[in-house]
């Protein structure tokens, strides 16, 4: 195996089980031989002191991260190593009480925090959608999804893998897929049976239910074409709390995208839901939701628009027109504003800039929950951009609730940058 050396003292981090290491801390790479090596993207390398200890095995990239790190024990990596971490995971997911009648979709191995970094698995009604976010992940799909199937037995019978947008390089694979006019994305097993062509796994994906459960609420998942693995599970227990709000409440989901928020307030018996994305296709699945919940509800209206445009009242319908009462519940849950560092800062005034507006609208007592998925905006940065919009309003603002990702998103305690997910309730008076 490629032993990959680090530089002096460059070993501190992995001894307090940080599972990643930068490009920087790199002294040398070298082959069983002791020949100075250039490792592949995937490759898998042992991890050593410069004094030769050794502290982990991992996969190479190239990259600011150039090995993440899959395990710490030298006796630990096995022909079983993958069955055993998929098996913690499942067994996590089923002592979280996720996998029930009334609730079959959940995030199942979510990298780092389940010790399987660039692997992600949301489950949607026994189909498994695998999501590879480096080249050792994605080399390795097959095998997983056969473990995969090994370890949750009936509870998941089709593996569906799509890593088109979330892999930053060209495989072999995939220049293959794209010279031919395809994709990387395709079912890996159907039904149990591992898919033997791209036609046969073509032929079956009539067969398969896009239709799944989250606390007795039905929703239609696209995991072919829809954004991440086609539904937002990390926001489940955050919209059971707006259930726990809406009653009687005139609600605005904004950035809805296939209207989550929405039906678990119209199930709260909500006095008008109203739903909003830039995204035609998004309300399209927003409404198809409604209906398969709620038929023929006119509680319910869905807006093809840009937020802004909706909150300063320029769309028929919306209850921010002239003379009408407006809101007294708005869910904010944009997509990411910040995917790097360097844009953190104009993130940040888009988030005060978003929730000012929210704020200065939103009805005298009304609730407003508001949330940020970029990970690279901390708890303390989004709070911060929260306060200095409530501040730019004048308007009284307590904080109800500090939210954060769900149970089946764990959080490896050496690895905080796993968390990316954060949320304020605020009381406006």
């Amino acid at each position: 195996m490629i032993t990959v050396i680090l530089k002096h003292h460059k070993e501190e981090s992995l001894k307090r089980f940080h599972p990643w290491v930068f490009s920087g801390a790199i002294y040398r790479i070298e082959d069983e031989f002791g020949n100075e090596k250039q490792p592949e993207e995937g490759d898998w390398v042992r991890v050593v002191s410069d004094s030769g200890e050794f502290l982990a095995f991992g996969q190479y990239q190239i990259g600011s991260i150039a090995v993440r790190i899959f395990s710490f024990e030298e006796d630990d990596f096995d022909e079983t190593f993958f069955v055993r971490r998929l098996q913690s995971a499942y067994e996590l997911r089923r002592t979280l009480g996720l996998i029930r009648k009334d609730n079959n979709a959940y995030r199942l191995v979510h990298g780092e925090g389940d010790g399987l970094p660039g692997l992600i698995i949301d489950v949607y009604d026994g189909t498994a959608v695998m999501q590879a976010h480096t080249a050792g992940i994605h080399y390795i799909r097959e095998a997983l999804a056969e473990d995969l199937i090994q370890v949750a037995g009936a509870d998941i019978r089709n593996v569906y893998y799509k890593s088109e947008t979330t892999l930053g390089y060209k495989t072999e694979a995939r220049q293959e897929a794209e010279a031919e006019g395809e994709s990387v994305n395709g079912y890996l097993i159907i039904d149990g049976k591992p898919v033997t062509s791209r036609e046969a796994g073509k032929q079956l994906e009539s067969t398969i239910s896009d239709v799944a459960l989250e606390n007795g609420l039905k929703f239609h998942v696209d995991w072919l074409k829809g954004q991440k693995t086609g539904f937002f599970v990390d926001q489940r227990e955050n919209r059971a709390l707006v259930e726990k709000y809406a009653a009687g409440r005139r609600v605005l989901n904004m950035f809805c995208y296939t209207g989550g928020f929405s039906f678990y307030a119209m199930r709260s018996n909500a006095e008008v839901v109203h739903s909003v994305d830039v995204s035609k296709q998004a309300i399209s699945f927003t409404n198809a939701n409604v209906e398969l919940n709620f038929p023929g509800d006119e509680r319910h209206k869905a807006f093809a628009a840009d937020a802004f445009d909706f909150l300063d009242g320029k769309c028929p319908g919306s209850l921010f027109e002239a003379g009408k009462p407006g809101y007294d519940l708005i869910i904010l849950d944009p997509p990411a504003f910040a995917k790097h560092k360097k844009v953190l800062r104009n993130a940040l005034r888009g988030y005060q800039r978003l929730n000012a507006k929210a704020l200065e609208k939103i009805r005298p007592g009304g609730i407003l929950f508001t949330f940020s998925c970029s990970q690279v905006v901390t708890k303390d940065d989004f709070r911060c951009a929260v306060f200095s919009a409530a501040a730019q309003t004048g308007r009284r603002v307590r904080i109800l609730h500090q939210l954060h990702q769900p149970a089946d998103h764990p959080i490896n305690i050496y690895h905080p940058e796993g968390e990316y997910l954060k949320g304020l309730v605020l009381y406006v008076e």
